[in-house]
C-alpha cells in the first residue's frame, strides 16, 4: 500500500483522535514488523505536532517464548519499562499487528492467565494515564483469519479507516443520547434474556478517538443490577484462543452461571482471574455498519452495526464504573438475525437494525 494513505490515517491518528500538542510525549508501540509503515508515519506526524515521539516493539512471538519458558514469577511480572512507558506518555498509540492467532495454543490456560493478568496491569495504566488510540494493522494473517485476499482486507481496512470522521460522530452521537436518556436496559435474543440498570452511569461514543476503526457506544452498567442469561453466536476470543458457545448466567450482578462449547476450562479460568473479572464492567453497541462480518479480532468485531457486546471485568471509570480487574474481554452477540434490545421497554434495535 502506497505512503499516502499510511500518512492519511497517521494524520487522523495524531490530529483527530489523539490531538497531539507541541512538547506532547507519545509513546508508540509497534507490534510486529508488519506494523512499521505506519509506525513510521505516525512518528512523522508527530514530529510535525510538535510532539516528541518514541517507538517501542513487541510482539506475539515474544509473549509465547514468555509464556512457553518463564518461571511462575516471571509470568507474573509486570514489565517495569512498559510501567514507565504509561507514566512517561501523555499520548499512546498502539498499532497491532496481527500475528498466528493460534499462536498460544500450546500453552495450558494457567499460564497465559498469569502472564495477561501482569499485562492487564498495563492495559489499566494505559487508559487512566494517558490519552490513547489502537489501531489493528491488517497483515496477511489477518486476512487469512477473515477468510479474505490481503488486497481485499487491505481495501476494507482503509476504507473503514479514512473516513470523515466528524461526520460519522454525529449520527453515533444521535444514537447515544437515546441510550443516554434511558435507564433500564433489556437484551433478547436466542437464549438471552437480560436486564441491567445503567441509571447514573455515563454513556460514551468511540468516534475514532480510542481505535481505529471504530463505531460503538458503550457503558459501565449498576454492578449490582445485571439479571438474566445471555448466550453468544460468536466465539470469545482471548490471547488467541477461541471459546465457543459461551452462556452466561447473573442474578444481582453476580454471576451464577458459566458454560462453552469449547475451551471451557479457559473461560473459567479468566472468570476467576480476580474477585472483579466475573462482573460485568462494559456493554457496548457496534454502530459501525461498514464492518459488517466478524474478523475475530475484537478492534473490528466490536463495532459490527447491528451487534451488542459485554465485557467481563475491568469497568470503565469515565463511564461511572466501579468494578476494578485485570481482566476486561468483549465477547459479542449478534441481534442481526432475530434480537432486539429495549430501553425502558421501548425497542430502539430490532434485528440489527436501529429503529431511533
Amino acid at each position: 500500500m502506497g505512503a499516502d494513505q499510511w500518512g492519511k490515517l497517521a494524520e487522523i491518528l495524531i490530529q483527530y483522535s489523539t490531538g497531539v500538542k507541541p512538547g506532547e510525549r507519545v509513546l508508540i508501540t509497534m507490534m510486529e514488523t508488519e506494523t512499521f509503515p505506519l509506525a513510521r508515519a505516525v512518528y512523522a506526524q508527530t514530529v510535525m505536532a510538535g510532539g516528541q515521539p518514541h517507538i517501542e516493539f513487541q510482539s506475539a512471538y515474544l509473549e509465547r517464548d514468555l509464556m512457553r519458558l518463564g518461571s511462575q514469577q516471571q509470568l507474573d511480572w509486570v514489565p517495569e519499562m512498559m510501567a514507565y512507558g504509561m507514566e512517561w506518555a501523555d499520548v499512546y498509540v498502539g498499532l497491532r499487528g496481527a500475528r498466528n492467532p493460534f499462536e498460544f495454543n500450546s500453552i495450558s490456560s494457567e499460564r497465559v492467565t498469569a502472564h495477561k493478568r501482569a499485562m492487564g496491569t498495563i492495559s489499566a495504566m494505559r487508559t487512566e494515564q494517558t490519552r490513547w488510540v489502537l489501531v489493528r494493522v491488517p497483515s496477511e494473517s489477518l486476512a487469512q483469519q477473515a477468510e479474505m485476499s490481503l488486497d481485499d482486507m487491505m481495501e476494507f481496512f482503509f476504507t473503514a479507516t479514512l473516513r470523515d470522521w466528524s461526520k460519522e460522530a454525529k449520527r453515533y452521537e444521535e444514537i447515544n443520547e437515546v441510550f443516554q436518556q434511558s435507564e433500564q436496559v433489556r437484551i433478547i435474543g436466542q437464549d438471552t434474556d437480560l436486564t441491567f440498570s445503567t441509571e447514573g452511569r455515563i454513556y460514551e461514543v468511540a468516534d475514532g478517538h480510542l481505535n481505529m476503526p471504530d463505531g460503538e457506544i458503550f457503558t459501565s452498567p449498576l454492578e449490582d443490577s445485571i439479571d438474566g442469561k445471555i448466550s453468544f453466536e460468536f466465539p470469545g476470543i482471548y490471547a488467541g484462543q477461541k471459546v465457543e458457545g459461551i452462556s452466561l448466567e447473573f442474578s444481582k450482578g453476580r454471576l451464577i452461571r458459566a458454560g462453552a462449547r469449547t475451551n471451557e476450562d479457559l473461560l473459567h479460568s479468566l472468570l476467576k482471574m480476580d474477585d472483579g473479572a466475573s462482573r460485568v464492567g462494559e456493554f457496548g453497541i457496534g454502530v459501525n455498519f461498514g464492518i459488517d462480518h466478524f474478523m475475530g479480532d475484537i478492534l473490528y468485531d466490536e463495532k459490527i452495526g447491528g451487534t451488542i457486546h459485554i465485557a467481563m471485568g475491568r469497568a470503565y471509570k469515565e463511564c461511572g464504573g466501579t468494578n476494578q480487574s485485570a481482566l476486561h474481554w468483549d465477547i459479542i452477540k449478534d441481534l442481526r438475525q432475530g434480537g432486539a434490545v429495549t430501553l425502558n421497554g421501548k425497542k430502539v434495535l430490532e434485528d440489527g437494525k436501529f429503529l431511533v
